[in-house]
């Protein structure tokens, strides 16, 4: 495991010999170390020392891949492998991924860089990567059968090719896809500018959406899925175990969001418009920069979208489809509300005595109770604020606004603190009379008018 502030760069000699059916010559010095993470912690990733300048992303619940210097080009090692991912606190998925974790770590380089990434392949089927977005050969494009043969189980695969564009890009394999993707394999590759004037900000945030059908009690995804899944995740972690954004008051930040699930996700901001400032196509000119409050994230694409932090609190931050702000979903439970359970109640605890009637006025309780679940799962609503049960789960965070917080401090800050006169709160006295128009010659909406 690296540690959180370790700067991410040196390698050692590697432990396996590059495939006979690798591209390009490379030195011979061995491969790049193959770093892990085991950790489900965000990991903050230094400024480079040389180079470039550039502010690094941050990867909610993830890392950024080390990579080593070799005769000038940036080399880094991939290993595709079965992991473990922690989704949230006891619950734990028997995923495919990289590295140690799904999603996989995030790949960052500059503009204008000659790259080499060393692919080793641990599953036990073939694999391939394909670098999302980026343009480079088509013999690196990593299609297997059409770019290159798949890359045996214990072989290792090389990509090299230089970094054209910039802006925010994904990996993931286009061999078996359907079941590797489907049990985690995927990560995001950023290209920093190599004009480190061009589009900066202070803080730049990485979510990655993916989704996962694992019944509870149960460790591994069901891949055939097309529809109902039942987790719904960013970087493979579940809210109330996702990290919050934490920036400071004034800060210009931006958001980066990955789709690899099978639908879209409309992510919606709260206290803030922002504008959409990239796509996974490249930077929106200024003059084409249009505001959301929420941007569609179709499948297979990327958004970005940047704000100046000006409003001091804790802000809401979620996928608008409402069943993707929940965990563990059931799609076989029936609706209940309005039906009146009590004589019904009575008889199931004659032989359950712990049962619980569910859902009669809507399932906004499941925020509040602490009933026994299965191993190996999570209650549909699990996250906690100041003022009680949030009732979301899922893709759901917060976005953290403080003044005074460190240009490289991204640890919590605690509940925002509401001002006086700031929060909403119950109204005692007596209701005003609401004015109503009774007149019979009130018209809501204009006749049209005939002409001639």
């Amino acid at each position: 495991m690296i540690n959180r502030r370790q700067l991410l760069g040196a390698g050692a000699a590697g432990a396996a010999l590059v495939s006979s059916q690798a591209w390009g010559k490379t030195t011979n010095m061995g491969l790049p170390e193959a770093a892990q993470m085991d950790s489900a912690a965000t990991a903050i990733t230094p400024r480079p020392s040389s180079g470039p300048d550039y502010n690094p992303v941050v990867t909610l619940n993830g890392w950024t891949l080390p990579y080593r210097m070799n005769n000038g080009v940036k080399e880094f090692h991939l290993v595709a492998e079965p992991v473990e991912r922690e989704l949230a606190d006891g619950m734990i998925a028997h995923l495919w991924g990289y590295n140690g974790q799904s999603t996989g770590p995030t790949i960052e380089a500059v503009e204008g860089d000659r790259i080499r990434i060393y692919v080793t392949n641990k599953l036990p089927e073939a694999t391939s990567v394909h670098w999302h977005g980026l343009i480079l050969p088509s013999g690196m494009d990593g299609v297997v059968g059409l770019s290159h043969p798949g890359i045996p189980p214990n072989k290792t695969f090389v990509y090299e090719f230089d970094l054209i564009k910039s802006g925010t890009f994904m990996y993931h394999p286009h061999a078996d896809e359907m079941t590797q993707m489907a049990m985690g394999m995927m990560g995001m590759f950023v290209v920093h500018p190599k004009d480190p004037t061009f589009m900066p900000v202070d803080r730049d945030f990485l979510i990655m959406l993916n989704a996962f059908d694992i019944d509870p009690g149960t460790y591994v995804p069901r891949i055939m899925t097309m529809t109902d899944f039942n987790l719904w995740t960013w970087n493979s972690r579940i809210f109330p175990d996702i990290d919050p954004l934490v920036v400071n008051r004034g800060d210009r930040v931006r958001v980066r969001v990955g789709n690899l699930t099978m639908t879209n996700h409309p992510i919606h901001m709260h206290g803030y418009d922002f504008k959409v400032t990239c796509t996974d196509g490249g930077w929106v000119p200024e003059s084409a920069q249009w505001p959301e409050v929420s941007i569609d994230i179709p499948v297979g694409a990327m958004r970005a979208y940047e704000f100046t932090a000006d409003h001091l609190g804790d802000w809401a931050i979620h996928c608008h489809k409402s069943h993707h702000t929940m965990n563990a979903m059931g799609h076989d439970v029936p609706t209940f509300i309005g039906v009146n359970k009590t004589e019904l109640t009575k008889k199931i605890r004659t032989f359950q005595p712990d049962y619980m009637p569910m859902g009669t006025a809507g399932m906004g309780d499941m925020g509040k109770m602490s009933m026994e679940l299965p191993d190996n799962t999570i209650p549909m609503m699990n996250g906690w604020g100041k003022h009680g049960p949030i009732e979301m789960g899922g893709m759901f965070s917060v976005v953290k606004v403080r003044e005074g917080i460190g240009a490289d401090d991204y640890s919590d800050p605690g509940w925002y603190e509401n001002p006086p006169g700031e929060q909403a709160y119950e109204w005692t006295g007596e209701l005003p009379e609401f004015a109503t128009n009774n007149s019979p010659k009130t018209i809501l909406t204009p006749k049209p008018t005939s002409k001639g």
